[in-house]
């Protein structure tokens, strides 16, 4: 930095995953640790918002604004806008639809994925590029692409982003993030930017980096204090000790680190992505991103944050600055839900189709989609979904059957007999968030191929789609006019509460089995009694002083439950 040795220690987080009354708090945290960076990823579709409309003004997504807080508060910035960013979100940060052309390919020169890319990249170095160190702003680097070693080898396509970026304005020094393996450092890095490691957290992994290129520096682009959580796992919590033995070793050698996350957020409302390493695996993640970070969910310094404090303070002989109030939580008292509608007593419209047609090419992202067909030749039997993306319910003559869950493979229902001439199959199929990582990412939602029953394929569908998101949420509820109270019912609940303050707070749905919630409107995300998340957090900038309402869609629940508001996630 100005000729002098400058050693980066950065903490991330993501914009969009910290309701923006709170940047600020968040950055002064993240200061207060002791460090001297803010590392940011960009989601390329939390901005474009359908294709070639692009939003950096609306709720957190001003992007120039974020930036400029971390100036102002004495701290450089890491900018980290993929195109491809992985980081548990849904699809990677990749708009979804490009999952509308049926071959598309992605990361690569496929023709019309890079017409995408050169838009967004127009978009985005407009928005922020006056904020380059190079022009008297904080951002020191400008990351390209995102552990693309892991992914593919197209050399051509790393250095096309790069030009797309300079050609648009980005002149501060460029870095690749992949992991310290000779394959993935070939296949990833770029001639003329630094190494990051994924991470780098010993002197092999330094040594790694030099010998892929000695002409560039490196540096630990994620150095992991917490580990993100699937749903039907347990909480990840990483050993301290480790971390400790590696942050000492990059502070003790001077080498330049970023902690990925030093604040998880939360992935509010259909933004959370999922895993999968194989063809019949699918790992979901939680609608917390917590990710046991230093800074924990709702911006409280844990003992970790203070450990690693202490530890910086004492390699660079700094005080860290004072640690911020924290926000003020607020607790809830148990309050009544009341049944209301089921999602069945809705009535868009109906799309004709020989087979199922996954969510995508009729331009849904996520939320639930309806297929029905009538059964000719078999009737009863062993019923396949070719494939579920992510979880099925199976209904024969409007009674529910069964539920099918995409992971592990087991795709089967057995469909019983009954007395209709032409019994009516429906499949509801909700999504769950799109593939962020590896090679499994071409992921759409709902049907993707077929149906089978007993070997033969099932024809001529009726769909009907169901997004269940802000803006569907939007239109009055109808009557509720459906007679079922069964398992499978796919109701809604409905509740107000009250309040004399506002303030952060985590909503227990562990009364509830499987669905979304609404809280004046907002989607605050998903929820799910396999657990291990039961309390949804609830920010103070989504609640109001006097009457608050509550909406929960549950897919199997029949009767209502109270929920309460906690001050904590356990």
């Amino acid at each position: 930095m100005d000729g002098k040795p400058f050693q980066i220690i950065s903490g991330e987080m993501h914009p969009a995953r910290v309701p923006k009354a709170y940047w600020r708090h968040r950055i002064q945290m993240i200061k207060a640790m002791g460090c001297n960076t803010v590392a940011a990823y960009i989601f390329w579709n939390y901005h474009e918002v359908s294709k070639g409309k692009f939003d950096f003004n609306t709720e957190n997504r001003n992007m120039a604004e974020f930036v400029q807080l971390c100036q102002e508060e004495g701290m450089w910035v890491l900018f980290r806008p993929g195109p491809y960013v992985c980081a548990e979100w849904d699809f990677g940060g990749l708009p979804t639809y490009l999952l509308q052309i049926p071959d598309i390919k992605i990361r690569c020169m496929d023709t019309r994925y890079m017409a995408a890319v050169q838009r967004y990249v127009t978009a985005m170095a407009a928005h922020v590029r006056h904020l380059q160190i190079s022009k008297g702003g904080p951002i020191l680097m400008w990351q390209v692409e995102n552990e693309y070693g892991s992914y593919g080898n197209d050399r051509t396509y790393m250095q096309t982003l790069a030009s797309m970026w300079r050609k648009a304005g980005i002149d501060v020094p460029f870095y690749t993030a992949d992991g310290p393996t000779p394959y993935m450092l070939e296949a990833g890095s770029l001639i003329d930017a630094a190494i990051g490691l994924d991470s780098g957290s010993d002197s092999a992994a330094f040594a790694q980096a030099t010998r892929q290129n000695p002409n560039v520096p490196s540096f630990s682009s994620e150095t992991y204090p917490g580990w993100l959580t699937h749903w039907g796992e347990k909480w990840a919590r990483p050993d301290t000790a480790a971390l400790k033995k590696e942050v000492s070793f990059l502070l003790a050698n001077k080498k330049s680190f970023n902690f990925y996350v030093i604040h998880g957020g939360t992935n509010f409302g259909y933004t959370a992505g999922a895993n999968a390493f194989s063809p019949s695996q699918y790992q979901p993640d939680l609608t917390s991103y917590d990710y046991d970070a230093p800074i924990d969910e709702s911006g409280n310094a844990t003992p970790k944050y203070h450990m690693l404090r202490r530890l910086i303070e004492q390699y660079t002989g700094k005080p860290a600055p004072p640690i911020p109030a924290p926000v003020k939580h607020i607790s809830i008292p148990s309050f009544s839900m009341q049944p209301a509608h089921s999602l069945f007593d809705y009535a868009p419209k109906v799309h004709a189709s020989a087979q199922p047609q996954p969510m995508e090419y009729y331009g849904q992202n996520q939320g639930f989609i309806v297929y029905r067909t009538k059964l000719i030749g078999h009737k009863s039997g062993r019923l396949k979904i070719w494939e579920p993306h992510d979880y099925a319910l199976v209904y024969l003559d409007g009674q529910f059957i069964d539920t099918v869950y995409r992971d592990g493979g087991n795709w089967e229902v057995q469909l019983p007999k009954t007395n209709s001439a032409t019994p009516e199959l429906t499949i509801v199929v909700e999504g769950m968030g799109h593939i962020n990582f590896a090679q499994f990412m071409i992921d759409r939602k709902g049907i993707t191929d077929r149906v089978t029953l007993n070997g033969m394929t099932l024809m001529n569908w009726q769909t009907q789609l169901l997004p269940v998101d802000e803006a569907f949420m939007q239109q009055p509820f109808p009557k509720a006019v459906s007679a079922t109270k069964q398992n499978g019912d796919l109701r809604f609940f409905t509740g107000e509460f009250s309040l004399t303050e506002t303030g952060d707070t985590y909503l227990d749905l562990s009364g509830y089995s499987k669905g979304v919630v609404f809280v004046n409107g907002r989607l605050l995300g998903r929820y799910w009694n396999l657990g291990p998340q039961y309390r949804l957090y609830c920010p103070a900038t989504w609640l109001k002083k006097g009457q608050n309402k509550i909406v929960v869609m549950d897919l199997h629940q029949s009767t209502a439950a109270a929920i309460t508001g906690f001050t904590s996630m356990l």
